[in-house]
């Protein structure tokens, strides 16, 4: 989903994300203020995370997902009509991918070079040569498509179609549609098990669907309870745990083999995002609404326990892991005041690099 400066599209979330940040109104206005009465670059609370650098981007269009190739160095940022491509190490765009339709990002294959968009007013993915930025073909999608998944079992690329509640399964060898996944809901985001297994939030079913990803059949379907509004999902394929950040307040842990809700930590308000690094056993959610980025620690694969909140920064909601520095890179802007709230500030759009 666009935030701020992005289209909103999903009415029922929408609804559900202006309810949640109202019942809990002390806790968000509460953790935006602790933001900005301290320094975030010399936050460090009990995570060790805090504010590393922040990388100026630039360009006044709308964000949605940002995706990491950490071996080439890369972050690709959904900016409406193109994809911006960053150098995380030089701090500095590099290279963008022009003439995209409302774009959401991009999903990275790596081992075949290539990247597959989710162009939301097209209803297209566009295949992208990650080496030259071109364009070498396209897959038309579902309605609205929006995000991504790739299995890196059957070398398949799976865009999640918001406003066709279905899935849109791509050959990412050789480009070509592959099939359709119906999910009788609305999509949010999906992840890969490993094994050939997809599992996705369904936002206004309150529910994880797990599917195989070969044949497309939907294998289970799991209530979030007492989570409500999914969006960001992530997993821990060792211990096989799923972490889905919902409107409520939470951060719902579920067993991804039988359903089970193992934990239910809070996070803070407007989350969009949910990530997990194996590396260092910490979950994350990042809250736009409160300015914060929630560090959930895995003691076992059945206790986990919030160990600090970091403060970001005001719509800083999606996000991703750079696997080689274990760095977590959100992205966001300033905007304007009243009538032009919607409208991203000239020079403000900027990535937020946090670590240890």
């Amino acid at each position: 989903m666009f935030i701020f400066g992005r289209f909103l599209k999903r009415s029922t979330r929408d609804f559900r994300i202006t309810s949640a940040i109202g019942t809990a109104f002390v806790l968000a206005v509460t953790l935006v203020v602790c933001a900005l009465a301290q320094d975030t670059s010399s936050h460090s609370g009990t995570s060790g995370y805090h504010l590393v650098k922040t990388i100026s981007v630039g360009g006044t269009e709308g964000w949605d997902y940002v995706t990491m190739n950490s071996d080439a160095r890369r972050l690709y940022i959904g900016r409406d009509d193109h994809i911006d491509v960053v150098d995380v190490d030089a701090g500095m765009v590099v290279g963008k991918v022009a003439g995209l339709s409302h774009t959401h990002g991009m999903v990275l294959v790596p081992d075949l070079g290539r990247g597959f968009t989710s162009d939301g007013e097209a209803n297209t993915s566009t295949i992208v040569d990650l080496k030259t930025l071109t364009k070498i073909g396209s897959v038309k999608t579902g309605k609205d498509p929006d995000s991504f998944v790739y299995d890196e079992v059957t070398k398949r690329v799976f865009i999640m179609n918001s406003a066709g509640s279905d899935v849109t399964a791509i050959d990412a060898a050789v480009g070509t549609f592959a099939g359709t996944v119906a999910l009788d809901g609305q999509p949010e985001a999906g992840v890969a098990d490993g094994k050939g297994k997809i599992f996705v939030n369904i936002t206004d079913k309150d529910q994880i669907v797990e599917f195989d990803a070969r044949s497309l059949q939907i294998l289970h379907r799991w209530p979030l309870a007492p989570g409500e509004g999914p969006s960001g999902l992530a997993i821990d394929r060792k211990n096989r745990r799923l972490f889905s950040v919902c409107d409520n307040l939470m951060m719902v842990v579920m067993d991804a083999d039988t359903g089970k809700v193992i934990a239910t930590p809070a996070v803070g308000a407007g989350t969009d995002a949910s990530l997990f690094d194996p590396d260092t056993g910490n979950a994350f959610a990042s809250a736009g609404g409160s300015a914060t980025l929630t560090v959930i620690h895995e003691d076992s694969p059945d206790q986990f326990r919030v160990v600090d909140n970091i403060p970001t920064q005001s719509g800083a909601r999606t996000m991703t892991l750079d696997t080689k520095t274990h760095n977590i890179l959100l992205v966001t802007a300033r905007h304007g005041h009243g009538a032009t709230h919607s409208l991203v500030l000239p020079n403000t759009f900027v990535v937020l690099v946090v670590g240890r």
